[in-house]
């Protein structure tokens, strides 16, 4: 019987965010630059020799230990407050390593997807993904295209965001194009700073259309109020960060 995740946040992450493995791709483009032809094969060859092999984690990897962390508030017998899911080009004997050092680090990540060589995509709705975490813009543009789901690109944290991520999750998202349509951006973009304030203030009493990451949005909401402490209180904090000023 399939599990109901309707109230489960989900989040895929790229190995690459994960974990480090900049190692084994460094080393897959530089066989494709000695050998295009052999490059697979030497990169398959080094995986299989370092399956069991310690990786550092990667960038995804303090967002994603805290957002685990949340489970620690799911009610007995209720489908947990949130899900990962790591997706990686892989095949599923070149990901062993990942694997290992899934168990290694002790994340409880029970679900993944290897796609030996296939875009990760394709794989979103099946696993109905949430939000999708990478490294790498391209991959994030192809989801955003896609609208399977929602995408973002993670860079390196600052110094102690480990630390400052035990027992709180923060997300910040803009509003024009991304939680509301992108009608007044196009104002802006195409007339300007001025003609934009117009338009706001003579539409301000009009609910703005949904943007392509509203759906995350109602998510995240529906996984605040599962969390004990309500809102005001939630080690889940949603902040609206504009480009522009309130007025």
């Amino acid at each position: 019987m399939p599990v109901d995740l309707g109230n489960t946040f989900v989040v895929g992450i790229s190995a690459t965010a994960l974990f480090d493995m900049s190692e084994s791709d460094r080393l897959y483009r530089q066989a494709r630059c000695d050998n295009p032809n052999s490059a697979v094969a030497v990169y398959r060859q080094h995986m299989l020799e370092n399956e069991t092999q310690p990786l550092q984690p990667g960038t995804g990897y303090p967002l994603v230990k805290a957002l685990l962390g949340l489970n620690r508030y799911a009610e007995p017998g209720q489908p947990s407050l949130v899900e990962v899911v790591v997706m990686s080009r892989n095949s599923p004997d070149t990901g062993l390593q990942v694997l290992h050092n899934i168990r290694r680090h002790q994340l409880k990540v029970s679900r993944s997807a290897f796609t030996g060589g296939e875009s990760v995509t394709d794989y979103l709705d099946a696993f109905d993904v949430d939000l999708f975490l990478t490294t790498n813009v391209e991959d994030a543009q192809k989801v955003i295209d896609s609208r399977a789901c929602a995408a973002a690109v993670l860079k390196a944290p600052p110094t102690g965001a480990e630390e400052a991520a035990e027992g709180q999750v923060r997300l910040a998202f803009d509003g024009d194009a991304v939680l509301f349509s992108d009608q007044s951006e196009l104002v802006y973009k195409t007339q300007g700073l001025q003609a934009f304030h117009e338009h706001e203030d003579t539409h301000q009493d009009e609910p703005l259309e949904e943007g392509p990451y509203a759906h995350l949005l109602r998510k995240l909401s529906r996984l605040q109020e599962r969390l004990p402490q309500g809102v005001d209180r939630s080690p889940v904090r949603i902040a609206l960060v504009p480009a522009r000023d309130s007025p």
